[in-house]
């Protein structure tokens, strides 16, 4: 008895004392507490969306929804649940520290996202991947230390929640990738946006939204259509272009608008954005702020080409897969690959045609080579890691846009 109650009594301090933040009252920065204020409202939209996907759903639910153990799912998105209210509490308490106003201003809406556990599912894996995407693309806004440290410790979680989710889903590689994507503030929100409630006023301004449109399941091969207010009437479209960013791959892949083909090397999660021309987008989102051709996007979308044994043992193959429809147009690996090529080589011969502000005839010939979806080593200028590019313009102000459609797989 007496070592159990020591026990007890030991655990609460190191559970008070292992959250990341709690400091006293201190000055930081007008940006941190935006950042702050920012993973907070994120956070809040994490965990009331597990909560309510829980409180609605059944086991039956899960177990229609192709689960070989329902207990298995509810476990995983519970415990993820806990640490999303954890983190936003965590949060608050730092805002409250720093003399802030910890209540978010924003309330949220799901229920287009909670029509059934395959939904739900499948907007899981865009919200999770979304926070690991806007911790890693704050990381070069934050000026405190403390908060840079706790904000990579969240980070670190959120990207084991977005593993649990690509397993869960069944079809989906575990670690589909040796990178992940970052995005900017003003991209999240625009993917997030759909969920608000009413206004929400971060002090960010939140990017008209790209949807694609395509109600059949999306793979390799697949030609993307897309909506969005940025594209109306008056565009045309044959002048615009697609461009796709993967994981590791330090420049986007760009096409044609109208021959927006996923290609044979994409797995995982791809960002999609729609530009005013063909020069290839920056992975890293400190240079990426400076490309003034972004017309709407990203969506971020889930290509599931190497599903693994232990999803499949997870949840049963194929159950919830979206069927294929006659509004999916689905080409051959050998066509697609042949539009990317195709367009990879006009890029880089037009790219001595343009102008100081556009991507110079080697950056494009990365972008071509980057289709293979590969990594690039540290001999090599165009790798993911280097942060020297100059090929851009500075000093244009961020123009990024997006919104990710949730396809019911």
């Amino acid at each position: 008895m007496l070592f159990s109650t020591t026990f007890l009594v030991m655990a609460v301090p190191l559970a008070v004392y292992a959250a990341p933040l709690r400091t006293t009252k201190r000055q930081v920065a007008a940006i941190d507490v935006t950042v702050l204020q920012f993973a907070n409202t994120l956070e809040q939209l994490e965990s009331q969306f597990y909560a309510a996907g829980l409180s609605k759903f059944q086991d039956s639910d899960f177990a229609a929804a192709g689960f070989t153990a329902s207990s298995i799912a509810i476990q995983q998105i519970t415990n993820i649940q806990s640490d999303e209210a954890t983190h936003a509490s965590i949060l608050e308490e730092e805002l409250t520290a720093l003399g802030q106003n910890p209540n978010s201003t924003c309330s949220f809406n799901f229920d287009s996202a909670l029509t059934d556990v395959t939904t739900m599912a499948a907007t899981a894996r865009v919200v999770e991947n979304l926070g690991v995407m806007a911790y890693l693309g704050a990381a070069s806004l934050l000026t405190d230390p403390q908060l840079l440290e706790a904000a990579g410790s969240i980070l670190t979680v959120e990207a084991r929640h977005q593993t649990i989710l690509n397993v869960l889903s069944g079809t989906g590689t575990a670690i589909p990738s040796a990178f992940d994507l970052a995005l900017t503030p003003s991209e999240v929100l625009a993917v997030a946006s759909p969920f608000f409630s009413g206004t929400c006023d971060l002090g960010i301004p939140a990017n008209p939204t790209l949807t694609v449109t395509n109600t059949g399941s999306v793979g390799q091969g697949t030609s993307l259509t897309f909506s969005s207010t940025a594209i109306n009437s008056s565009v045309d479209t044959s002048t615009l272009f697609c461009q796709m960013m993967l994981g590791g791959n330090p420049f986007s892949i760009s096409l044609p608008y109208n021959q927006c083909v996923v290609p044979s090397t994409v797995n995982g999660p791809v960002a999609i954005y729609v530009t005013s021309d063909d020069n290839p987008l920056q992975s890293n989102v400190v240079n990426r702020a400076s490309a003034n051709n972004i017309l709407a996007g990203p969506t971020v979308a889930f290509i599931d080409a190497q599903p693994e044994t232990l999803g499949q043992m997870v949840r049963s193959s194929g159950t919830g897969t979206a069927s294929a429809s006659s509004s999916t147009q689905t080409i051959s690996p050998d066509v697609a690959a042949s539009i990317v090529s195709a367009q990879g080589s006009a890029t880089a011969a037009g790219a001595t045609a343009t102008d100081s502000t556009s991507v110079s005839a080697t950056d494009s010939s990365a972008a071509a080579a980057s289709t293979a979806n590969s990594v690039n080593d540290s001999s090599d200028p165009s790798a993911p890691f280097r942060d020297d590019f100059t090929g851009l313009a500075p000093g244009n102000a961020i123009n990024v846009i997006g919104w990710s459609n949730i396809p019911s797989n």
